[in-house]
């Protein structure tokens, strides 16, 4: 297992033993790991691994057995509300009420963070994410590659310490992909701290600075993309999978199993 980076004071998120049970079940079980500022960090795993239950920690929607997270330095545990707001969060989906134009969408929900902005810097953000032409244009008309667009705008609106993407781009086609990397990798350079779960392995590779890869409940490695590949590419199990080549999505399979997970 690879060695768990210890906290400092570049760290974003620092999280320490999580462990999350659903009464008897056991759905993470001693994860660590820390997201250092300005970061894109791969939480990667099948169906069922732990993503979703450690996401759901740090977005203080359950409260974890036991473990300690801390968002900027902020315990969510006993600073809910304060963590929280340090959060932005783009979901797989996202349904905006489908009747607003997207300019009234962008002023409603950057209005619950208690931010005014005028029609001058909605078209600065919609512009920035290619939505100029749309700006009239109501929710439900939008494409899916804009509605992620402006879903990202939306996420961080209130200027967030640390984005959450949980798969971003699934179902999108690959230009819109493409589209929502570069809005990514932009965000980055900006400063910006992104914590993104795919299922699309060029997508982890193409953005993601580390990775750490989560089955059944418990880490199994983190490093960088090319390191993760360097690292196991001799594995018998990750060398059983691979077709020429060791490539990332190799080391996942090889690493978690080729059983397909509902």
């Amino acid at each position: 297992m690879s060695r768990i980076p210890q906290p400092s004071e570049a760290a974003v998120l620092e999280v320490q033993n999580l462990r999350i049970t659903y009464g008897n079940t056991i759905a993470v079980e001693n994860v660590s790991f820390v997201i250092e500022r300005g970061e894109v960090f791969g939480l990667l795993g099948p169906n069922g691994a732990g993503k979703t239950s450690t996401l759901s920690v740090i977005e203080g929607l359950i409260t974890p057995e036991s473990g300690t997270v801390l968002l900027d330095g902020t315990d969510i545990r006993q600073h809910r509300s304060q963590a929280m707001a340090k959060i932005g969060v783009q979901l797989q989906a996202t349904s905006f009420q489908p009747e607003l134009t997207i300019s009234q969408v962008m002023r409603l929900f950057a209005g619950l963070y208690d931010i005014k902005l005028s029609d001058s810097e909605i078209r600065e953000r919609l512009e920035a994410e290619g939505l100029t032409a749309e700006a009239s244009k109501r929710f439900k008309q939008l494409s899916g590659g804009q509605q992620q667009r402006l879903s990202l705008s939306i996420a961080v609106v209130h200027d967030p310490v640390l984005l959450l993407l949980d798969e971003p781009t699934s179902g999108l086609d690959p230009q819109s992909r493409r589209q929502l990397w570069g809005r990514i990798e932009h965000l980055q350079k900006e400063g910006g701290s992104i914590l993104l779960t795919t299922h699309s392995m060029e997508e982890a590779q193409a953005i993601c600075d580390r990775i750490a890869i989560i089955d059944h409940g418990k880490l199994l490695t983190l490093d960088s993309p090319q390191n993760l590949i360097k690292k196991h590419k001799d594995d018998p199990r990750v060398r059983k999978v691979a077709h020429g080549k060791v490539t990332l999505e190799d080391v996942l399979i090889g690493l978690t199993g080729s059983e397909i997970r509902e």
